[in-house]
């Protein structure tokens, strides 16, 4: 009896899990077969990369010995394809080990359901780059609240339809980041493709760069152009101006410029003098908190002697 219920409930999961309530309705289920490769079509604007790396190596490796032992999911389109909603990489693999078929689970699953589990069983890999993660958390916000066929997507347990805050606090609380966080990570989405490549190549911080999404594409560009030309990257304070600026109607390349030269606070050049050198020059009657005014004084007069010097030579 118990081992009953425990298939019960395994089998309640899977079908929780890939279908829609109405085809759980209908007793429509996911079946699994082993689709050609050709078959296999990616999903739609599919935000995390394939990389040919070393945990693909490692992948290849064992789908060569064992074949694939978690079958991909996907679902059949109009043409007799199969649009891969998890396992890209598994389908890669297998093309790398000269495998002809992959093994999937194939579900009737509507775009809102699919975009979900597309990102769930992604956004957990490691090594995700910020534009992944970024373009991921939107495509799972816009399903989430778009107000379609799956109501249990945006709807909590009392039947209320989510806000943008609400569906914002709900995936950041199933993938460790707060909700302002997967609103920074979105407006990374923003950026232009080159901005965009130096937060994922970490020349560019998350902060300020979420200030620059603000600001419309042909600015953007004017501070690339900046960038290349300064070889830096603007700070956070630096940012928050040009976001401030523009908001303003003061933005355009030379303002952006102009910001950029700006020699920043931990680029300015800093004089250190080692105690023991000043302690031959500052009495010991001064106290600790004086002494820099002192030596301040103390390079004014001797200013002050070079300037009468000089002017005493010239003549």
């Amino acid at each position: 009896m118990s081992e009953k219920r425990k298939t019960d409930f395994t089998l309640n999961r899977l079908d929780d899990l890939f279908t829609s309530q109405s085809e759980r309705e209908n007793g429509l289920t996911p079946t699994i077969k082993d689709i050609p490769l050709e078959k296999l079509v990616p999903f739609p604007n599919h935000p995390f990369k394939v990389r040919d790396d070393e945990e693909m190596n490692k992948l290849v490796e064992s789908v060569s010995e064992n074949g694939v032992l978690v079958p991909a999911i996907v679902r059949e389109k109009d043409n007799g394809d199969y649009e891969i909603i998890s396992g890209h990489r598994r389908k890669f693999a297998s093309e790398i080990a000269g495998k002809n078929t992959l093994r999937c689970i194939v579900s009737n699953l509507d775009d809102d359901a699919a975009t979900v589990i597309m990102v769930d069983s992604n956004i957990q890999r490691e090594n995700i780059l910020p534009s992944e993660k970024a373009f991921a958390y939107k495509m799972k916000l816009d399903a989430m609240k778009h107000q379609g066929k799956r109501t249990d997507l945006t709807s909590n347990q009392l039947g209320r339809k989510l806000n943008n805050a609400e569906t914002a606090q709900i995936i950041g609380d199933e993938n460790g980041d707060s909700q302002s966080q997967v609103r920074r990570y979105i407006r990374l989405t923003y950026l232009i493709p080159e901005l965009l490549q130096m937060v994922d190549e970490g020349k560019m911080k998350m902060l300020p760069a979420v200030e620059i999404s603000f600001l419309d594409k042909e600015c953007q560009q004017d501070l690339l152009e900046a960038i290349e030309s300064e070889c830096c990257t603007p700070s956070h304070a630096q940012a928050i101006r040009m976001h401030k600026m523009f908001n303003d109607g003061e933005l355009n390349s030379d303002t952006i410029l102009d910001v950029m030269c700006e020699l920043k606070p931990n680029q300015q050049e800093r004089l250190i003098i080692p105690h023991k050198t000043l302690e031959k020059y500052i009495p010991k009657s001064v106290a600790p908190e004086k002494r820099q005014d002192y030596v301040c004084k103390a390079l004014e007069h001797y200013n002050k002697f070079l300037k009468s010097r000089s002017e005493r030579d010239s003549r």
